[in-house]
């Protein structure tokens, strides 16, 4: 079962990208999921149902509406154009930004789900004591909520891993350039390649099972030394 060069070249592009992509969004993710989880503000049922909607709209939608901000005549692309004679569609920055889009749900979910189940006793606690919001969340929030975090993290990779509308709608499907392992899966399916098709499948397999395998197995040796 040999590996094809340009089967290589999609596998490592789509982890660099999920892997890029949980660089980016983490910081972002981490402020946001603590806003939701753990303050009231206006509009916060708003801006909870705006990033919770890529996971409800079909991932070709929200490519299409990133298609229209980010093309050289869209709102975002034509100033980055002017500025920076910068091309955003039909690059590898288009993939990230797409399977960024699609997978932070997923990561803000985790996220969420972990910081909300810290104690805010916990958190007053240290907060009388003189520690400012900043340290009680480095020193109690995070280290708390860290089996929710990981977890966001491990989906929001395997979703990146294997995304497919947003990205060919966003960055197309060029081979060696913006071609994923799931858009190298659909050229397989479409050339009646059932071997192909297979392989990649196994390797998507794989990855996400061992993903998931290594975290579980992480989360499980430290809750035994406790």
């Amino acid at each position: 079962m040999r590996i094809t060069p340009v089967e290589i070249a999609a596998l490592t592009l789509s982890v660099k990208v999920a892997l890029l992509s949980l660089i980016i969004m983490l910081p972002p993710g981490l402020l946001l999921g603590w806003l939701l989880a753990k303050r009231d503000f206006i509009g916060k049922s708003l801006i909870n149902a705006i990033v919770m909607s890529p996971l409800i709209l079909p991932p070709v939608v929200s490519g299409y509406l990133l298609l229209i901000l980010l093309s050289k005549q869209g709102p975002i692309g034509s100033l980055l154009y002017r500025i920076l004679r910068l091309e955003i569609v039909f690059s590898p920055t288009a993939v990230v930004i797409a399977v960024s889009i699609i997978s932070f749900p997923l990561l803000i979910r985790g996220i969420m789900t972990g910081i909300a189940s810290v104690p805010i006793e916990l958190e007053n606690a240290a907060r009388t004591l003189g520690a400012n919001p900043l340290k009680v969340f480095i020193t109690i929030t995070l280290p708390m909520a860290y089996k929710g975090i990981l977890a966001g993290l491990i989906l929001g990779f395997t979703k990146s891993l294997g995304e497919f509308g947003a990205t060919y709608m966003v960055a197309g499907n060029i081979p060696g350039k913006t071609q994923t392992i799931a858009l190298s899966i659909f050229d397989a399916v479409q050339l009646g390649d059932d071997i192909a098709v297979f392989r990649l499948v196994l390797i998507s397999t794989i990855i996400a099972f061992f993903a998931i395998w290594i975290t579980e197995r992480y989360i499980y040796r430290n809750n035994s030394m406790l």
